[in-house]
Order: C-alpha cells, then sequence, then structure tokens
C-alpha cells in the first residue's frame, strides 16, 4: 500500500523557484555572499538544536537502562 502511495505521488518539481534563480543569477558578488550567508544562518540553529537533542535523550536513555545495583539474593533489613 506504501509502495503504492509512493510511486503514485506527483512529483515535486517546485522546489527550483524560477524567481529565485533568477534573482541569484543576475546579482553581484555582495548579494551572491548574502544569499550563502543567509543560507548558513537558516541551516546552523536547526541542525545545532538535533544534535543536541539528540545528545540529551541518549543521556538520559543511558541513566534509564543502567542495570539496578540490587542484588534480588539479599534480603533487606531495615537497619541497612
Amino acid at each position: 500500500m506504501i509502495l503504492l502511495l509512493l510511486f503514485a505521488s506527483v512529483p515535486a518539481l517546485s522546489q527550483s523557484c524560477a524567481l529565485c534563480y533568477t534573482q541569484a543569477a543576475s546579482s553581484g558578488t555582495r548579494m551572491i555572499q548574502a544569499l550563502k550567508s543567509g543560507i548558513l544562518i537558516l541551516i546552523i540553529p536547526p541542525t545545532l538544536a538535533s544534535i543536541g537533542m539528540v545528545f540529551v535523550l541518549r543521556r538520559k536513555d543511558s541513566q534509564f537502562n543502567q542495570p539496578d545495583e540490587f542484588d534480588e539474593t539479599q534480603e533487606w533489613s531495615p537497619g541497612d
């Protein structure tokens, strides 16, 4: 069923905006540099946030997956 949906989907050809491409191609070097900087500014924060979230989740996961130090063969007494 999922394969049918993937093959039946309309190709996403609208990613290359003609106006953006024309403006970038006709602009000078300062505009091209500003466009590159803007792309980096838009990409870096979500990437760092994703890496940070993965790091925090891995750390929390390792805290919960540590084996207990309780030995089932020993009996618990209130004086311990």
